[in-house]
Order: structure tokens, then C-alpha cells, then sequence
């Protein structure tokens, strides 16, 4: 899966090691060495959340799939998440805080509007020579947040990139707003890009937007509560997720039925069965993890890559499909060889 991404118009190159050359420049290809994650402890059943809309919490687990969610104190930061599950991850990599190159956090729900997070995570770490900046993509920030943190390695502008998704939902989530109020929740999840020898290991990154669409989610002000057309919402999630499959499956020149697990933004568990069926995938190879964590926005494709990693569903070589869709409306995939 080499990335071939010219920039100025100048057609790729193939040299005999198989690198992309540009312009007389040689691409490097980046791959995920390892993903960590970060969960508040507070954990809030559906059943508690049912008795504060007055619904049965069969319901809503029907409607969302989530049994129950992690949502944080009031005095917990997002920031500390955030650096915690980067430094699991950098710590699963082997990876000490002054090789890092450039900290990336993709959230919607920082602490302050100014500073952004993405400084405040690199001071804990220590990355003391690491540029570091926020991306806002709302549920599709974790993959955005992968193509910057890709492009900067290709280029060779950096080496060792620490890409964060982080939200706390429960900062925008109107408690007693039934459209809302059951599935959002809390978390931090991260994984460290360290460049490779060519071929990479993360193919061409997929992505697309259409502002037209803007109205289907909304957060009117910051901090504010967010507003969600539900069946708007799912059409347009499940028509643009499973188009993106296929989008990105191409792009990297293998077919569906050779990914070995699809990883998709944990937005609601009726989405997820309802894009399997359309592309006709096996469930078993379909991550769903809604029931655990809930929607975690950006946070959801790491924490559910987090997930699979402890239940040893991912082994080196594996092809895995990430792909998520969020407000914006915003959403992308790739494809990705699992491991370094």
C-alpha cells in the first residue's frame, strides 16, 4: 500500500525499492506502532440514564446499542486523558517523549477554547521539541488527525507523530434531551506514527465533506448543547460510511472481502449492523464496542482500535478498515496494515 500523494502535479516515480518518488523527492511511508486509550472511571448505566428521561432502558438499548458509558467529573480535564492514552501508546512503542516529532489532538470538547490541547498534552508528555496543534473534524477528527500526522512523515517533515482522539461529550450533551442524552460519552484513545521503509503501512486516506448538510449536527455555541436530526443522521452515516468503505478499499487496491476487521466510528449500533448489511460484511469482523464505551466522538476509532488490541482481534499483517463519519458534515477511511 505505497502512498503516492504528489503534490505539485509531478507524476510518481517507482524507483527499485518500491519508494514514490517526487520531484526528485523520495515519500517515506508511515505505519501505527501501537494505540493506547484513556476512560474516566465513573461508569453510568443505561438503566440510570432511562430513569432520567422516564424510558425503559430496553429502549434505548434497542435504539443505540449502549448499555453503559464512562463520563467524567467535573473536575477531570480532557487534556490528561488525552496525554495518558498517548503515553500508553508511546510506551507500548518503545518511544521516549523527546523522539517525538509532533502531537496531534482531535477533539471537539477542549478544556478552553484557547489553549488548544494538543500543547497541553505535549508539555505532560514531555515532548519538549514536538510541535503539537488541534484538529476539529467532530466524530471525524481521529481520521483526519491520521492523514496530517501520515503527510508529515511521507514528506519527512517528521519522524515520530502522536495522533489523539479525545472527547468529553458530556460537556455538550443536553442530560435530558432524548435524541442525545443516552448515547454520548467520554474518552481518550491514541496511537504513535513512526515512519517506515517504503511501501507504507497506512493507505491513501479517503475524505470528503458536505456543508450542506451542517444543520444535522449542531453545538450553536462553546460551551453550548448539541442538537442531532437522529434519522437525518443515520441515512446520511450509513450512505457516506459505506460508500468511503469501498472508496478507500480501492484506493488501496484490495477488495472487502480481503480487510480482516473493520474499525467504524462507534456512532450508533443501529449504524454499524445497517452499513454490514449494505457492504454485506461478517459481523465477526465488524468491531462493535458502542455497548461498552457509547459515542465517544473522536475518541471512538482509537478506543475501539484499544479495544480490539486487548482482545488480541488484531495481529501484525492484519488489513484493517477505519472509517468514521461526523458533524459537518465530515468523513473519511483508509485502509490500514496493522503493526509495524
Amino acid at each position: 500500500m505505497a502512498l503516492t500523494a504528489p503534490t505539485n502535479g509531478a507524476a510518481p516515480i517507482e524507483d527499485a525499492l518500491g519508494a514514490t518518488a517526487v520531484a526528485g523527492r523520495t515519500l517515506r511511508g508511515a505505519s501505527i506502532a501501537s494505540v493506547g486509550a484513556s476512560l474516566p472511571e465513573r461508569v453510568v448505566s443505561t438503566a440510570q440514564i432511562a430513569r432520567r428521561l422516564g424510558v425503559d432502558d430496553d429502549w434505548i438499548v434497542r435504539r443505540t446499542g449502549v448499555r453503559q458509558r464512562r463520563i467524567a467529573r467535573a473536575d477531570e480535564r480532557l487534556s490528561s486523558h488525552a496525554a495518558r492514552a498517548a503515553a500508553q501508546a508511546m510506551d507500548r512503542a518503545g518511544i521516549d517523549s523527546r523522539e517525538v516529532d509532533l502531537v496531534l489532538v482531535a477533539t471537539a470538547t477542549a478544556d478552553e477554547v484557547m489553549p488548544n490541547s494538543a500543547p497541553l498534552v505535549a508539555a505532560e508528555l514531555g515532548a519538549t521539541r514536538a510541535g503539537a496543534f488541534d484538529i476539529g473534524a467532530a466524530c471525524t477528527g481521529f481520521v483526519s488527525a491520521l492523514a496530517a500526522g501520515c503527510a508529515q512523515i511521507e514528506s519527512g517533515r517528521a519522524g515520530c507523530v502522536v495522533v489523539v482522539g479525545a472527547d468529553f461529550m458530556s460537556r455538550i450533551t443536553d442530560p435530558y434531551d432524548r435524541a442525545t442524552a443516552s448515547l454520548f460519552a467520554d474518552g481518550a484513545g491514541a496511537v504513535v506514527l513512526l515512519a517506515t521503509d517504503p511501501p507504507g503501512r497506512i493507505g491513501p486516506v479517503v475524505m470528503g465533506s458536505d456543508g450542506e448538510g451542517a444543520a444535522k449536527i449542531t453545538v450553536r455555541r462553546y460551551p453550548g448543547t448539541m442538537k442531532m436530526q437522529g434519522q437525518d443522521t443515520f441515512r446520511e452515516a450509513v450512505a457516506r460510511l459505506s460508500r468511503a468503505s469501498v472508496q478507500a478499499a480501492q484506493a488501496a487496491g484490495v477488495k472487502l472481502g480481503e480487510i480482516d476487521l473493520f474499525v467504524y466510528h462507534q456512532a450508533n449500533g443501529r449504524i454499524l449492523r445497517a452499513i454490514g448489511e449494505r457492504l454485506s460484511l461478517d459481523p465477526e469482523r465488524v468491531v462493535d464496542c458502542i455497548g461498552e464505551h457509547g459515542n465517544t466522538s473522536a475518541a471512538s476509532l482509537p478506543l475501539a482500535l484499544a479495544f480490539s488490541d486487548a482482545r488480541q482481534r488484531l495481529r501484525p499483517g492484519d488489513r484493517v478498515l477505519l472509517a468514521a463519519f461526523g458533524a459537518g458534515i465530515t468523513w473519511g477511511a483508509t485502509v490500514v496494515e496493522w503493526g509495524l
